[in-house]
């Protein structure tokens, strides 16, 4: 008998039995699933994130101030004081590279706007920006204008619009350029709205309006304001040797004494990116883990099915050795039902785990996301099964291979 014969007659055997092959590769294709699914989401996610990422590029970072308190020596210490408009503006006219910077302030993060009967829930995000905010911060116009130095020295009522905002209050069936809303008490007539961002923030950025920085200052009236500054260095070269100047300049603009510890925090955006990959890192492997765990279980419950086709199968075996099979042949066939049975499970297991991961990893991008299709992670899903074949057949195999001819064909 050789191995093309034994090939034949392992497929004819699971032809055979049609049922118990289909439930053993849905084990099989269970366990794929949660791995495959898993690794895919993973990939899907840190896709996301690194496209949110690619939009504010590489070479930008944000001086902001911390809001939470910090514990130093046993005890907790104040809070950082809020940057104010004067030091923000000090510093986009002192900060000696030739970088974009924009200053922003959120002056309400549950605003809520309206227009006619139309009204959005309140938690639209109200923010006092400059000329150069969407640009540095990776926004894109769908359509109207960006503000005007015009706009910006009167204060004049004028606001940009997040897709989502626009969505609601106009419901794509009217153009809402020159039209007026009414947010905080206040009339804005709206000359521009944003493309759909997305991302993982949970649509924040989407769900936000941007007006001039000094009228929202005004808006804010005796609310104590923080102001966030976001640089773009001219070349992504050039970034540590900008933060090193930006820290430099904003401690002096703060007053921070020598050998103090900075008021500020800077953060940069392929420090994110890189902590988002260290993150996801380590997602992946609690996530094989998980699927390692779900296909041990899996080739358990093959390898007692296995057993269990001896068992039925020890006439069958006595036949063949009667006929002249040597003990590999009967090993090799066994085998090559389990490896075949591992396969078809593990086939429909990634497909299923492509569905569900990208799925996944849909839902918590907003949609944002790409299509994802993991080549390793596949390619290893097929070498898991093709391992959980061998290390539950093998065994079936060698007892069914020991077998004594004579005994067996007394077996009824």
């Amino acid at each position: 008998m050789n191995l093309i014969e034994n090939i034949r007659e392992g497929l004819a055997s699971i032809a055979g039995n049609r049922l118990r092959t289909v439930l053993t590769s849905l084990i099989i294709a269970i366990g794929i699933t949660s791995l495959v699914g898993i690794l895919t989401a993973i990939e899907g996610i840190k896709s996301s994130v690194a496209n949110s990422f690619a939009g504010l590029g590489a070479n930008t970072f944000s001086i902001v101030a911390r809001q939470d308190a910090f514990r130093r020596g046993g005890r907790v210490e104040k809070q950082d004081k809020p940057i104010d408009y004067r030091q923000a503006i000090q510093f986009k006219q002192r900060f000696p590279y030739g970088a974009t910077i924009a200053v922003s302030t959120v002056v309400s993060g549950g605003a809520q706007a309206k227009f006619g009967s139309k009204k959005t829930n309140p938690n639209v995000q109200l923010i006092g920006g400059d000329a150069a905010y969407i640009a540095v911060k990776g926004f894109t116009l769908q359509s109207g204008r960006n503000f005007t130095d015009n706009d910006l020295t009167y204060a004049l009522n004028v606001a940009v619009l997040g897709s989502e905002v626009a969505n609601t209050l106009f419901e794509k069936k009217l153009n809402p350029i020159n039209q007026v809303i009414r947010v905080s008490g206040n009339q804005y007539k709206i000359i521009g709205v944003l493309a759909k961002k997305g991302g993982l923030s949970g649509g924040d950025e989407d769900r936000m309006i941007l007006i001039p920085l000094d009228n929202a200052r005004a808006v804010a009236g005796t609310q104590q304001l923080t102001f966030n500054i976001t640089a773009s260095a001219p070349t992504v070269a050039d970034q540590d040797e900008a933060v090193g100047e930006a820290r430099g300049v904003m401690r002096v603009i703060r007053q921070d004494q020598l050998g103090q510890r900075d008021s500020f925090d800077i953060e940069r955006a392929d420090e994110l990116a890189k902590e988002t990959d260290t993150i996801t890192g380590y997602l992946r492997m609690g996530g094989f883990g998980i699927g390692f765990i779900t296909l041990l279980g899996a080739s358990i419950a093959l390898l007692n099915i296995m057993l269990v086709s001896v068992t039925e199968r020890t006439r069958e075996i006595g036949i063949r050795k009667s006929l002249g099979a040597t003990p590999a042949r009967i090993r090799e066939q066994f085998l090559i039902e389990a490896i075949v049975i591992c396969v078809m499970g593990g086939i429909g297991g990634i497909v299923l785990g492509l569905g569900v991961g990208n799925l996944i990893a849909g839902l918590i991008s907003q949609g944002n996301g790409t299509f994802v299709v993991p080549w390793l992670w596949m390619g290893m899903g097929i070498l898991v099964c093709i391992s959980v074949g061998l290390f539950a057949g093998i065994y079936p195999a060698v007892r069914a291979s020991k077998l004594d001819p004579i005994e067996a064909l007394r077996y009824e």
